[in-house]
């Protein structure tokens, strides 16, 4: 493949930290692949893990609501960030927050088709299209998530840069440790970590982590290219399981011990039990 976009290599260059001459050396020699050529990259050492992001995203918002038994996420997307401040859409998406840990909707679909609690005459759909008209840009319900909260556990929720980024931790051993699991969930938004714990890390993932360690170390002597594997392999878990992390509030303390010391503090068995990140685009 003799040229690439200039998209393309800006869409890797984003992704990836590297300069944008390396970027279409490794997508030509990718033969246009990004996935192949940030993988090139990271075995030639320019770039580090790279998640799969930098693709375009929208404006909008991201909120987060609860009942005592629930809690709703929505992401609604517009066209511009100067609407996604707009009062009225803000308003918007913190009323269908509330409204999905209300209802519990089975689907984003059946969603639409409910009577839209401030005003029982309208679906949400059909208030949506008004709010279009009202507004004068596109809206989109992006996507809904239904939090059930459990017995015995608390929930930490965080929003960040004015719902760009939404956060939750489910914390279980207590009801009375909302604040904590908050921080938890700050720490989520600031760290981004992609798994819980090593041992949910796919196989397939840790081999190829692998395989670019051992394209990093050729030429090592071989009694130490596996104790040189171990150390790679523990770093990149270190970096993106959340328990493995150093505690943003604590970097001396990981999360997990961070959440332990927690439970000793209060008497009670404290651990995580889940995480939710979302961020405004990412189900595009």
């Amino acid at each position: 493949m003799s040229g690439v976009s200039t998209k393309s290599i800006k869409n890797l260059r984003d992704r990836s930290g590297v300069g944008m001459s390396k970027c279409k050396d490794a997508l030509v020699e990718a033969d246009g692949d990004i996935e192949k050529a940030a993988e090139i990259l990271r075995k030639k050492g320019l770039a580090s893990a790279v998640k799969k992001e930098g693709r375009e995203t929208k404006e909008g918002t991201i909120a987060a609501a609860e009942t005592a038994s629930h809690i709703g996420l929505i992401e609604i997307n517009t066209e511009t960030d100067f609407v996604a401040k707009n009062e009225k859409f803000q308003k918007f998406t913190s009323e269908l927050a509330l409204q999905v840990a209300k209802t519990k909707p089975a689907s984003l679909e059946s969603f639409f088709k409910e009577s839209y609690e401030i005003d029982p005459s309208l679906t949400i759909d059909e208030y949506r299209n008004l709010l279009i008209q009202s507004i004068g840009e596109n809206i989109q319900i992006a996507r809904i998530e239904v939090i059930h909260k459990k017995d015995n556990s608390s929930y930490g929720i965080y929003s960040h840069m004015g719902g760009k980024i939404v956060t939750i931790v489910e914390l279980l051993g207590s009801t009375n440790e909302a604040k904590f699991a908050r921080d938890l969930a700050m720490h989520v938004a600031a760290e981004d970590p992609t798994y819980l714990k090593t041992d949910e890390i796919p196989e397939t993932v840790i081999r190829k982590e692998e395989e670019i360690a051992r394209s990093q170390i050729k030429g090592k002597p071989e009694n130490i290219i596996d104790k040189i594997l171990k150390g790679k392999i523990k770093a990149f878990a270190d970096g993106v399981c959340f328990l493995n992390q150093k505690y943003v509030k604590d970097p001396s303390s990981s999360v997990e011990k961070t959440v332990q010391n927690k439970g000793k503090e209060i008497n009670s068995n404290l651990k995580v039990i889940c995480f939710w990140r979302w961020k405004i685009g990412e189900s595009v």
